[in-house]
């Protein structure tokens, strides 16, 4: 019995290796395909590789010679790119140069009236052209002078009267005198009649006093100017009251030969103002238009405020014109360029050349064999587009203008080319300049 089940599990499993045999004879027929369309795929690859390899290969060459440029330090520019970097060039050149403080300024009268009447009365007639000039004691108008005659008269007919009785009182003391030293008057008489005397001087004195006032209120029946300038627009018309009380008075009258600008600094610029002030120094003022394209003027300086304002920080000055053609008028806005010192001859270069540091300012000076170097310069006054240098840089040097931002110490420079073959530059103002 126990050989028969020992049989049967031999049976059962022989049939199951069995199985596993005719299993594993049939995985390679599900797996076939697949493998096929592997092999078609490497092929494939294998081809867009080869057409592709020229450049992939360029690109990995190119990457290594960069690499081994950067590595040996190579010359090429800040980018890693090599060749000369491009730059428009100018030349120092020597020239005079002023040291100025710019401001803003306001044309102003050297003096400004406004004419009023001094007494009351009608307007009969006005004496000038508006706008015109006029000089001083000109008549400008004048007011209906027949009330101030009658007044006039009336004094002098109680002047009369007065000097009249002061003369009889001096007679009659005359006769007290000489009859109290023969003892027929009293000499409490005499000298009642001495002080009679006296008062009726003082009545004439006040007589004489009131004649000469109403002289003078005629007087100031006829408006003059006060002043020689130029008038403004008449206040009031012919045939109407002016009064003494009249805010807008007459007529205004403006001085404008010589004529006045005030300006102001800013308190940081007084201390390079006050040594030439305090030497005595005449310093010239010249003005300019809105635009600072045209010369209007050339002054001096008349003088500064005593006191800073604290509320803007800056100081009021005063300058002088003598305003002969008229160009300057009031209230007009006008540049002012106030001179400090005038320098005849200086290095002169663009404001653009000069590039600023840590270690302070300096330009891109271009070498004879078109490298440049940074070189140190002291700046000096400023005009315009034009800086003077002190230090650092002589006449006829050339320096970097445009392009500088890709420079280092060293780099190689291109100038391009003008017609004529001729490197491009530029003169001391920054414009093209040819034959450099």
């Amino acid at each position: 019995m126990g050989d028969e089940q020992a049989e049967q599990r031999r049976a059962s499993t022989g049939g199951q290796h069995s199985a596993v045999e005719e299993g594993g004879c049939a995985s390679p027929e599900r797996w076939r395909p697949f493998r096929r369309w592997t092999g078609w795929l490497v092929l494939v690859l294998a081809g867009l590789l080869w057409q592709q390899w020229p450049q992939l290969s360029g690109l990995w060459s190119g990457k290594r010679a960069t690499g081994e440029e950067s590595a040996k330090g190579g010359k090429g520019d800040w980018r890693g790119k090599g060749g000369p970097i491009p730059v428009l060039t100018t030349r120092a050149s020597m020239g005079p140069i002023r040291v100025q403080l710019e401001a803003l300024g306001t044309v102003t009268p050297a003096q400004l009236v406004v004419v009023k009447s001094r007494v009351d009365g009608p307007l009969l007639r006005v004496a000038f052209q508006e706008g015109a000039m006029v000089e001083a004691g000109q008549l400008l108008a004048e007011i209906d002078p027949k009330p101030f005659l009658i007044q006039l008269e009336q004094a002098k007919g109680q002047l009369l009267r007065d000097q009249a009785q002061l003369e009889n009182a001096r007679r009659d003391a005359s006769r007290y005198r000489t009859l109290l030293k023969d003892d027929s008057v009293s000499r409490q008489q005499a000298e009642t009649q001495q002080s009679l005397v006296q008062q009726y001087l003082g009545t004439v004195q006040v007589d004489q006093a009131q004649v000469e006032s109403a002289q003078l209120q005629l007087s100031y029946t006829r408006i003059s100017a006060p002043l020689a300038g130029m008038v403004g627009l008449r206040q009031v018309d012919p045939g109407n009251m002016i009064r003494q009380s009249d805010n807008n008075g007459l007529v205004s009258i403006a001085q404008v030969r010589p004529i006045q600008v005030l300006f102001t600094l800013a308190e940081d610029q007084l201390p390079r103002l006050l040594p030439y002030w305090q030497a005595g120094t005449a310093l010239a003022v010249t003005l300019y238009d809105r635009e600072r394209k045209n010369r209007l003027a050339e002054g001096k300086l008349l003088t500064l405020d005593n006191q800073i304002d604290s509320s803007t920080g800056t100081i009021k000055l005063k300058a002088e014109f003598a305003n002969a053609d008229g160009r300057l008028f009031p209230n007009q806005f006008v540049n002012v360029s106030l001179t400090l010192e005038e320098r005849p001859q200086a290095v002169l270069i663009p404001a653009a050349a000069v590039q600023r540091s840590r270690k302070g300012s300096f330009v891109y000076r271009v070498k004879e064999d078109q490298t440049v170097s940074q070189q140190m310069v002291t700046l000096g006054p400023s005009q315009g587009e034009l800086t003077a240098i002190e230090e650092g840089l002589q006449a006829g040097e050339k320096v970097v203008l445009e392009g500088v931002d890709k420079l280092r110490e060293g780099s190689k420079i291109q100038e391009p080319a003008q017609e004529g073959g001729e490197r491009g530059s530029h003169d001391k103002r920054g414009q093209p300049a040819r034959g450099q």
